[in-house]
């Protein structure tokens, strides 16, 4: 078997389970071997009754002295037992499984696999797994990886699947350099990727992780910093003026700009004005004030002659953009053509835009996906700037660059990561940072409350409604769910309702409506025909409400500190107060100290940075890892010297190999290629 064969090639796998691995990403021999367990199980040693406490993920040891009852609950059976030893007793729960009952034979003993928790004074353990002491012995302080997994397909499946794939060939030619390996005593990349699935004991898994960490980190900056060494070579086509055009249209602003917008514009105009085309990223804090800067940016593009296109997530905002850019050429005295671009236009509105395309050579063009679609001829389009929820990368500036001469590229970013961790993400990028948000913006207020306060938050809702402002309520669900409690939006719409005057408007907001049903509340929101938004987290990117000033936030601890962050800069973005209520539902204390770093600041930089630390990078890497050990494959943070080794190797290897022709770095470009497609698969880019 080869690694890139068919996953059909292995034994068992049929038309059928082949579609649902699809579903995963999983095609090949190569992707299995590469979908790495997101955790492990080591299943502890068995205790008896009076040795577990509240809390504990335990292995029971118990005796069944009684035939487990079944009990029916409104729709659902629920099968009960208990066992005790020395006075102490753990009662046994599993809803919707009434063949248990079956399962345990009263005077049999049993190994019982769960979290402990105390409910109402008792000791309980719900659906809890059931071994034999045979079955357990055999499983006993073993690693047995946990695989992400999608319906239908069972991690028994998948581990026999990767088993199977693993035999006993050597698939993988190690692509790293034997100096390299040698340097930092890696081992072999083979070894690596078995003991990453079925670890011999936790020093080899500490091996291979260690390993393929190095890979995570050589590989992406390798690709990036090749990729980038390719797009610098490309020539700049469009010739820029030099003169104070800009620093008249600031002049004119009735604000200061802060410094480090002065120098993120100072960079971009240099860029657009150098022998080779612009690649950069902004990245800057929710509020920072990055919009002015690409309007700047655009209008010296218009200045100059050329076309300018900006591309935002939502059409809602597409629409604030087009309006705002009116006015602002209004009030600079601008006869600059504005031209909206939106999927939802009609179609007699579509052909009018493009028209103007073609007729308009200096044209500032808003609109969302809608600018890359194949009826969009540009004429003369000099200036791309792109929202990070789009992340504007290879695929879509080939998609410009086939519209005509290749354009300057800018992406605007409002998450707020640590430099070192963006120049790998953005590694094909040059990198400003807008680190200082506007004088006359008041900082957000903010707190962390218990499910007690809710009465308060709505009396301050509507306290705020009354002096002529707006609220967003965000929930985790869009309804309610039963793997998880949380408050959900359908539900909570309800509720609030009942909890605020009936003169009060609510909307409801959530993903799985369609785009024309969202953009429509949005829409009302922002014309404040809506009053409170009770919605998930799919307003985290996409309108601007300057007149909405409370953000309140339930289940606040299952949402990660920079996206929570994010969320409350939906707020606070005109000259009002803004505040923002975390609702905290758990007694964690972990979850109460990560509460309290977003409660303390509103750096979004250092909460970022305090974020990643706690819960790791898995986002920005493609795999986020959770559950019992808690393992990351990527974590800037623990394996920081790792990086900056990689990062140096990378630097050298190129010094010597720019183009890696060299016969020792053959099959290491090979790997790059399929390594760089599926980053790009992973990133959108």
């Amino acid at each position: 078997m080869r690694r890139d064969s068919s996953i059909t090639e292995i034994k068992g796998i049929g038309e059928k389970t082949k579609k649902l691995f699809e579903k995963m990403g999983v095609y090949t021999v190569g992707d299995i071997l590469l979908h790495y367990p997101r955790t492990y199980i080591q299943y502890p040693q068995a205790k008896h009754v009076d040795e577990v406490s509240d809390g504990e993920q335990a292995a029971v040891l118990g005796r069944i002295t009684r035939t487990p009852v079944v009990r029916k609950v409104r729709t659902m059976q629920i099968t009960v037992t208990t066992i005790s030893e020395m006075g102490v007793s753990l009662e046994l729960v599993w809803y919707r499984m009434p063949y248990m009952k079956n399962n345990l034979k009263a005077g049999n003993t049993y190994i019982f696999y769960g979290k402990v928790n105390k409910k109402n004074g008792r000791l309980v353990m719900e659906q809890a797994a059931l071994f034999t002491e045979e079955q357990y012995a055999s499983m006993e302080q073993v690693f047995l990886p946990v695989y992400t997994l999608t319906n239908g397909l069972s991690n028994n499946l998948v581990t026999k699947t990767v088993r199977a794939a693993l035999g006993d060939e050597q698939l993988f030619m190690d692509y790293l350099p034997c100096a390299i390996r040698e340097k930092y005593g890696l081992c072999e990349y083979n070894y690596a990727i078995r003991q990453i699935h079925f670890p011999e004991d936790m020093d080899t898994l500490i091996t291979a992780r260690r390993r393929l960490v190095f890979d995570e980190f050589f590989l992406f900056i390798l690709s990036m910093q090749y990729q980038k060494e390719k797009h610098v070579k490309e020539k700049n086509e469009f010739v820029f003026t030099e003169d104070d055009f800009t620093n008249g249209l600031i002049e004119k602003l009735p604000y200061e700009l802060t410094n480090a917008q002065k120098k993120a514009l100072a960079d971009v105009k240099r860029d657009m004005r150098s022998e080779t085309v612009m690649q950069r990223l902004i990245q800057g804090d929710v509020g920072s004030g990055k919009t002015i800067v690409a309007f700047l940016a655009m209008a010296d593009t218009a200045h100059n002659g050329y076309q300018s296109a900006i591309m935002a997530p939502t059409e809602v905002l597409a629409r604030q953009h087009y309006e705002s850019y009116q006015n602002m050429c209004e009030q600079f005295g601008l006869h600059i053509p504005i031209v909206l671009l939106t999927g939802s236009m009609t179609a007699k509105q579509k052909r009018r835009a493009y028209e103007a395309l073609e007729v308009y050579p200096n044209a500032m063009i808003i609109g969302t996906h809608a600018l890359i679609q194949e009826k969009a001829i540009y004429q003369n389009l000099a200036l791309v700037i792109t929202d990070e929820q789009h992340r504007f990368g290879v695929r879509q500036r080939e998609t410009f660059a086939g519209k005509g001469t290749e354009p300057h590229v800018l992406v605007m970013s409002a998450t707020p990561i640590p430099r070192t961790l963006a120049i790998i993400i953005y590694g094909d990028l040059d990198i400003s940072v807008i680190d200082e948000v506007p004088a006359k913006r008041l900082p957000i207020k903010n707190c962390v409350v218990d499910r007690r306060y809710r009465p308060k938050a709505y009396a301050f809702i509507e306290h705020e409604i009354r002096a002529g402002h707006q609220a967003y309520v965000i929930c985790p669900l869009v309804e309610e769910s039963e793997n998880m409690e949380a408050e959900n939006v359908t539900d909570y719409a309800k509720r609030l309702r009942e909890e605020l005057p009936e003169d009060i408007v609510i909307g409801v907001l959530h993903g799985q409506m369609k785009a024309e049903q969202k953009n429509k509340i949005m829409d009302q929101f922002v014309k404040n025909e809506i009053q409170v938004l009770v919605s998930t987290t799919v307003v985290e990117v996409g309108v601007n409400v300057p007149n909405a000033t409370v953000m309140m936030i339930e289940n606040a601890e299952r949402f990660g500190l920079a996206q929570l962050h994010q969320l409350r800069g939906r707020v606070g973005r005109g000259d009002a107060q803004s505040y923002c209520i975390m609702v905290n539902a758990s007694d964690s204390k972990n979850s109460m100290k990560r509460l309290d770093i977003l409660n303390k600041s509103n750096d979004g930089f250092k909460i970022a940075s305090e974020d990643l630390k706690l819960r790791g990078p898995g986002d920005f890497f493609g795999i986020r890892q959770s559950g019992e050990m808690q393992f990351l494959l990527v974590d800037i943070y623990q394996v920081a010297s790792v990086l900056q080794q990689a990062s140096e190797e990378v630097q050298d290897l190129l010094a010597t190999d720019p183009e890696l022709c060299e016969e020792e770095n053959i099959n290491l470009q090979h790997y790059l290629e399929i390594f760089f497609e599926d980053q790009k698969s992973r990133l959108n880019l």
